[in-house]
């Protein structure tokens, strides 16, 4: 075995170059505590994994391999030298976990640091001269398989060009030269001051991250902080002021104040005021967090329900040296209402009849473990919400009920079950194979189903796991149409383990493992792993197969059957298909918004196909000028597409009010595929009506009474 401290020392002298006009970032090295939870995961991942992985030199190859991309996805940092020098370590890995030692992965995150101080410093100086937009060139956008630079000089052109392109579209955008230097100058030294705020925590976590999904593509590793974000997403509530917060030009500043916070409820805070420093308690000093990472910011600021947190507040309407005001906020429990269950009611011409259609949308299935365990009656869950919103629809007389889980990527597991069985009562609704090859069948359990009337759910290649459960036990009974693209494919049943509980360990060090324990196959036999699930009806979709969903991951787990479960399905939608289908065609040829969507997607998958973007100002000023003409053709916003056009500028460049209004358009623009799928279900509701109507017509030989 090399000596590692030399091999730190090689990328080091690797990577200074004549643009680094800046001091390097600060060394970071590994902790103790860090070492020993790769130490600990390697033991947990290779013993209790569905299809355990050794750690060995393959798998070691293949961390590494991960690990460098996900600093360099687009290969636009390192040159082809640094990546033969990390090669020389590729199998190395395994041997360095088993001895505690985790200086490779530093080490390449310390060149990965210098890199970007050095092409930040580059694309600095480049923004003193100006840029010939009359020149026929292009610059690929996709370069994940592209070759790293060979040299400087070919990582010099590549890096003009990206910049070349940042600055033409902000010309697009209406800008003038000088105020584009000032955004882009701020927007490149944004990037460089971030590279001096990582953590020995950050390389840590990404270096897990590579070897986590190296054994497959849901296996994670949460440090201390991820994994408090991952139990409040799940339980939907923390304690806090109630306030949704954004870093902008080194300020923590107040996005929304969320209803009935804290916050809210002070009265004494506004949308766009800075947050300059933080105290505990009625006394404690207070700290400034100017220039200060959000994610530590938003840790000052959530505690313990009841405490006192003060915040020195910079009003939005103030200079950098205006009056500050400090304000006092008792910490309260802060449900986070945007990912809970939601509805809505559409009025759906079908004919000469209106329909009304419930609409229940659902981003996640959550559920407040704690409180469900502490047998909290009015815990938090999906199923619960649901079931709730389901009661509210029937007093408003819905004839059918919508369940939107586009992009819901999953959740609970038991919540999936409880979900499908408000639909059908009781019965199977996932069959769980562990590896152990031995199949469990996942039952729901109530007397009776809460909504008995037409259903239906709307998929995307966002749907996954959980969602999949559901729409794939719906499908296979038969019990409502399923409307939208395929799935996202994710077959597999993940468990959270404990790191620190399962060695005794009293203080929290070690983070925690979501593994991989098991494949969940319909009710049918079939899994909707790889394939997803196909629906009934399909309606166009914005994602790219080959980078998004389960097909997409290099080791994803096979399509798989078993045997199917004793269940009963219905033919009551299946028959209804066909004039379901003929209906959607017949509508959709005909409705121009469809339509434009349908050109949309087409365009946007040709860019996505093309790779490259002009850099010619007048070639690009002819494909605005063609967008803004479609878009001025409609009355709502393009799919994909701000509103107001591409003005070049990323989100925290922005006003706080622009940005704000942009993002607000965007929720408030026409839901095409929403009302499509809508209608569909209004169609199976009208359909549904006259094969009732006419099973209790009494026939004409029977005479009456």
């Amino acid at each position: 075995m090399r000596i590692h401290y030399v091999f730190l020392g090689a990328f080091l002298a690797i990577v200074q170059t004549a643009y680094a006009e800046v001091a390097s970032p600060p060394a970071l090295a590994p902790l103790k505590q860090q070492a020993q939870a790769a130490q600990l995961s390697a033991q947990v991942l290779t013993r209790f994994s569905y299809k355990p992985v050794t750690l060995d030199d393959a798998l070691s190859a293949r961390i590494m391999d991960r690990f460098i991309k996900s600093l360099d996805p687009d290969r636009v940092l390192f040159l082809q030298a640094d990546i033969d020098r990390f090669m020389s370590d590729r199998s190395e890995i395994d041997d360095a976990i088993e001895r505690k030692d985790l200086k490779i992965p530093f080490a390449i995150f310390s060149a990965y640091e210098q890199r970007v101080v050095d092409r930040m410093s580059y694309a600095r100086n480049l923004l003193k001269q100006g840029f010939d937009f009359g020149a026929q060139e292009d610059y690929s956008v996709l370069r994940d398989k592209e070759p790293w630079p060979q040299s400087e000089a070919e990582s010099n052109e590549l890096w003009r060009k990206r910049v070349k392109s940042d600055w033409l579209r902000l010309k697009l955008g209406g800008k003038t030269d000088a105020a584009i230097r000032e955004t882009l100058d701020k927007r490149y030294a944004n990037t460089l001051e971030g590279v001096y705020k990582f953590k020995s925590d950050d390389v840590f976590q990404s270096f897990m991250d590579a070897y986590a999904t190296s054994i497959d593509p849901h296996t994670d590793y949460f440090g201390a902080a991820a994994s408090a974000d991952f139990n409040i997403s799940m339980k939907l509530s923390l304690f806090g002021i109630g306030a949704v917060l954004q870093d902008r030009d080194d300020y923590t500043t107040i996005r929304e104040l969320v209803p009935g916070g804290p916050a809210q409820l002070s009265g004494k805070l506004a949308v766009g005021d800075r947050i300059t420093g933080v105290g505990q308690g009625k006394d404690g000093a207070i700290k400034e967090v100017v220039g200060t990472r959000l994610d530590e910011v938003v840790q000052m600021i959530r505690g313990k329900k009841g405490s006192v947190v003060r915040l020195d507040i910079l009003p939005a309407d103030a200079g950098a040296d205006g009056q500050h005001r400090v304000v006092s906020l008792v910490r309260d429990k802060i449900s986070l209402e945007k990912q809970a269950a939601s509805k809505a009611v559409l009025s759906v011409n079908v004919g000469e009849a209106t329909r009304k259609i419930g609409v229940i949308t659902l981003p996640v299935f959550y559920e407040d473990f704690e409180a469900k365990s502490r047998r909290d009656n009015d815990y938090r869950s999906a199923s619960r919400d649901v079931a709730k919103l389901l009661g509210e629809l029937k007093q408003e007389k819905v004839e059918g009920v919508l369940i939107d889980v586009r992009n819901n990527g999953g959740g609970s597991l038991d919540e999936a079950i409880d979900l499908t069985g408000l639909f059908i009562g009781n019965g199977p609704v996932v069959q769980q194979r562990g590896s152990d090859s031995k199949v469990a069948v996942r039952n729901a359990d109530f007397a009776a189903p809460v909504w008995t009337g037409p259903m239906g759910v709307l998929i995307n290649r966002g749907s996954a796991s959980a969602s999949e459960i559901f729409a794939a036990a719906i499908q296979d009974y038969g019990r409502g149409v399923i409307v939208g693209e395929p799935s996202f494919g994710k077959g597999t049943v993940q468990t959270v383990l404990n790191l620190d509980r399962m060695v005794r360990n009293s203080k929290p060090e070690f983070g925690e493992l979501k593994v991989t324990i098991a494949q969940f196959f319909r009710v049918n036999g079939g899994t909707t792993q790889l394939r997803g699930v196909t629906p009934d009806i399909s309606l166009p979709g914005l994602s790219d197969p080959t980078s998004f969903g389960e097909t997409s991951y290099d080791n994803a787990l096979p399509w798989a059957q078993i045997k199917p479960a004793n269940y009963t399905p219905s033919d009551a939608v299946t028959t209804l298909l066909p004039t379901l289908q003929s209906r959607h065609d017949a509508r959709v040829e005909s409705d121009p918004d469809f339509q434009r969507l349908l050109k949309d997607i087409a365009d946007l998958k040709a860019q996505r196909e093309k790779g490259i973007i002009s850099l010619n100002e007048a070639e690009r000023r002819k494909e605005a000028t063609a967008r803004e003409n479609r878009l001025k053709s409609r009355a709502q916003g393009s799919v994909g597409e701000d509103p107001g056009g591409d003005d070049g500028l990323q989100s925290d460049e922005r006003s706080l009010s622009a940005d704000i209004a942009i993002e607000n358009a965007r929720k408030n623009a026409k839901d095409v595929l929403l009302n499509e799928a809508a209608a569909i279900l209004a169609d199976e509701a009208d359909l549904q009506a006259g094969v009732l109507k006419a099973a209790t017509k009494p026939s004409a030989n029977t005479g009456g009474k």
